[in-house]
């Protein structure tokens, strides 16, 4: 069993804004995906490309635990490579008007053979431009 990735950013907002960022589809595509099929239910599946338009990598999620304002689980794979998949959550910790957002990202070694483009290494760098750039710079505008 592999280490997860775990990333960890205190965001100054409050964890309604940081869960609605999260959740809310037209939210989303200002800092992470354009995610149209987006529905914050358990057992939806969703599905969206990178961004710029190449469309190179299918990603594919199924929601599986959702606990309001507090923590989001959902599966995360590239069905066009491997059957495999892996598991996010982000977890929200409000303290003092902030709110600490901890995403990990378990079973990283499923995408081994998928090539350089699915090392741990660029999940960890993807994660923390997400979390600590995109999503910061979002909220704290």
């Amino acid at each position: 069993m592999s280490t997860p990735i775990t990333v960890q950013y205190k965001i100054n907002a409050p964890a309604e804004k940081v869960w609605n960022a999260l959740t809310d589809k037209n939210e989303m595509k200002s800092w992470y995906f354009d995610i149209q099929d987006f529905k914050l239910e358990i057992g939806e599946e969703f599905n969206f490309y990178e961004p710029g338009g190449e469309n190179k990598y299918h990603h594919q999620g199924e929601i599986l635990e959702i606990i309001p304002h507090q923590k989001l689980k959902h599966t995360w794979s590239y069905p066009d490579f491997s059957a495999q998949k892996t598991v996010v959550t982000w977890e929200l910790f409000p303290a003092d008007g902030q709110t600490l957002v901890k995403l990990t990202h378990e079973g990283i070694e499923n995408f081994k053979d998928l090539g350089e483009g699915f090392s741990r290494e660029n999940f960890t760098e993807g994660w923390n431009t997400i979390l600590g750039q995109s999503l910061k710079e979002y909220l704290e505008k």
